[in-house]
């Protein structure tokens, strides 16, 4: 009876270590060790296969750079003390062994992405350590095994409201990376901008270029394609896929200011919202765009956009070649038009040898099933992720609740969106889908991943973009990784607590879910809108703001400390 106690009890003292180690998101197994592995200045990252020299030296660079420890890269796997093994043993895609033993570390993956994986939990365990007297860091024994839920664990980052630049990018691609996101959807082209440079139309950057949300007077800013391609490089060398979306035939204002004889008219609060589909230079124009973008690219996979079009397509109804067009062809409506449009671009991406990504209303579109990504975004339209499963497309669930995070954190909050009167907290993020998607549908093979859209018109600087995106992506890396059976709230609140100093070392000011009066949400991060090129909408558009003057913002601020702590204590 005393030997069963104490196995019961040494087994719940292992959970506990385990639960201990902050490593988000959370790994599918860890089991503890009870001694620890010295990590010594000029130890040796071997390599069983030369392809992994490119993740030793990854290794060597962020240990160097976190910690200053200089560590020596070898192909010689014998002489390592921390060893990166290719296996042969068939796994999930992203799988990994990290086995940390008194002497030794090993990180096994029948892939090199699976590795990299390996490594960034390695370096998670890193980060908190201090160096001791000798100059060493001292590391828990441990074996985790892993894997990710899904394969698609995305991020959408709209700069065609405002833009953030290169460097800006590139460390949220270093923040997805630390957290084993691996899709970066970049929202190039709107209605307020368009952000990436194609050779064949340059008035597409130098005049629709020309605009952000909260100024129409505002120099070009965008992409150059040499942009592009080092921002693609650097995503893929921490395994992140890059997709671009070129939106059509909606959204198109910033494009038809720079090509109006393309535009598809214009309505009352809505001009030249859409591209012109009675123009058979349209559709030529629009494959050059799309040829350029594919060639930038190597995913080969283009978001069409495809969402919206009704705020616009009155327009259509009004112009005669339109009409003449659409008798022609014996539609019914401007809807049937609108899905001949885009099926036909659709078309010349697949012919392309790419896969065509779309928001949700383009399921009705009759897309190849094979051939198509569908983005569930219309969390009040059920019926639309019904209707995309048995259509059998592949589906990425990015619903508004919980996953748009331009959407206020905090009831207190006054800068930003709601839904009727709700928020996506940290804690909506964390639980989704398991909590809004029925199990029938969450067990189908057809749904491959979730996302988190962030849109940008009330978002105009990086300390407000971080503030909206940081902690909630480390919610979103567990809700897109962790299987369900190893979640657990309390848990992932500790380790998050460990990971808020880590945004403090990197000067990222983020919303505290544990001490909101931390960093007070500030009145100068809702831009002044001057002039906005499109009136607001459903998918992006911004309530009235409720900002007071700032006096009244700090007092607010201040009873959003109290409200917010009594929610935290509420979910606990």
């Amino acid at each position: 009876m005393k030997l069963k106690l104490f196995t019961v009890l040494f087994l719940l003292s292992g959970y506990v270590q385990a639960q201990n180690l902050t490593i988000i998101p959370q790994p599918k197994s860890i089991i503890n060790g009870t001694g620890q592995f010295n990590f010594n200045n000029h130890a040796t990252v071997s390599v069983s296969d030369t392809s992994l020299l490119g993740l030793a030296g990854y290794l060597q660079k962020e240990i160097s750079q976190t910690k200053g420890l200089t560590l020596t890269v070898s192909n010689n796997e014998a002489a390592g003390a921390i060893n990166l093994v290719l296996a042969n043993t068939p796994q999930t895609t992203g799988s990994y062994t990290l086995n940390v033993t008194t002497d030794r570390i090993t990180i096994t993956s029948q892939s090199k992405e699976g590795i990299f994986y390996g490594l960034t939990s390695l370096l998670q365990l890193v980060k908190d350590q201090q160096r001791d007297n000798d100059g060493d860091l001292c590391i828990t024994t441990c074996n985790i095994n892993d894997a990710p839920r899904y394969p698609w664990r995305g991020l959408m980052l709209d700069e065609s409201r405002h833009f953030f630049g290169k460097e800006k990018v590139k460390q949220l691609l270093n923040w997805m990376a630390y957290y084993k996101l691996n899709r970066f959807h970049w929202h190039l082209t709107d209605a307020q901008g368009w952000r990436i440079e194609i050779k064949k139309y340059p008035k597409l950057t130098s005049i629709g270029g020309a605009s952000n949300y909260s100024n129409t007077s505002a120099e070009p800013q965008y992409y150059t394609q040499d942009d592009i391609k080092e921002i693609v490089a650097y995503a893929a060398a921490r395994f992140i896929t890059v997709i671009p979306e070129i939106d059509m035939p909606g959204h198109a204002t910033a494009a038809n200011k720079a090509y109006p004889e393309f535009s598809g008219g214009s309505v009352a609060g809505y001009p030249n919202f859409t591209f012109n589909p009675a123009n058979e230079h349209t559709y030529q124009y629009l494959a050059d765009i799309i040829k350029e973008t594919n060639a930038l690219f190597p995913a080969h996979m283009i978001h069409l956009g495809g969402d919206e079009v009704a705020y616009g397509i009155k327009a259509w109804s009004l112009d005669t070649a339109i009409a003449h067009m659409m008798q022609k062809m014996e539609f019914e409506g401007v809807t049937d038009l609108e899905h001949y449009f885009f099926k036909r671009m659709a078309d010349t991406v697949t012919n392309m040898g790419s896969k065509v990504l779309a928001w949700d209303e383009a399921t009705g579109a009759n897309l190849p099933a094979d051939k198509t990504i569908i983005f569930w975004w219309r969390q009040n339209l059920p019926g639309q992720l019904h209707l995309a499963l048995q259509k059998n497309y592949q589906v990425v669930l990015c619903p508004r609740l919980p996953l748009y995070f331009d959407f206020e954190q905090d009831s207190q909050h006054v800068s930003g969106r709601k839904w009727n009167g709700v928020v996506n907290r940290i804690t909506d993020v964390y639980n989704f889908p398991d909590r809004q998607i029925s199990p029938d549908e969450l067990n189908s093979k057809q749904i491959i991943g979730v996302q988190a859209n962030i849109w940008t018109e009330r978002i105009a600087s990086e300390k407000r973009l971080d503030f909206m995106l940081f902690p909630r992506i480390a919610g979103l890396a567990e809700a897109g990784w962790t299987a369900p059976e190893q979640k657990d709230e309390f848990a992932f609140n500790e380790r998050l607590k460990s990971d808020l100093k880590n945004y403090d070392s990197a000067g990222i000011y983020y919303y505290d879910p544990f001490d909101p009066s931390y960093h007070p949400e500030a009145i100068d991060f809702a831009p002044r809108v001057i002039e906005p090129t499109t009136p607001k909408h459903s998918r992006h558009t911004l309530k009235k703001s409720h900002v007071k003057a700032s006096k009244k913002s700090k007092k607010g601020a201040k009873k959003s400390s109290g409200a917010s702590g009594k929610s935290h204590k509420k979910r606990k």
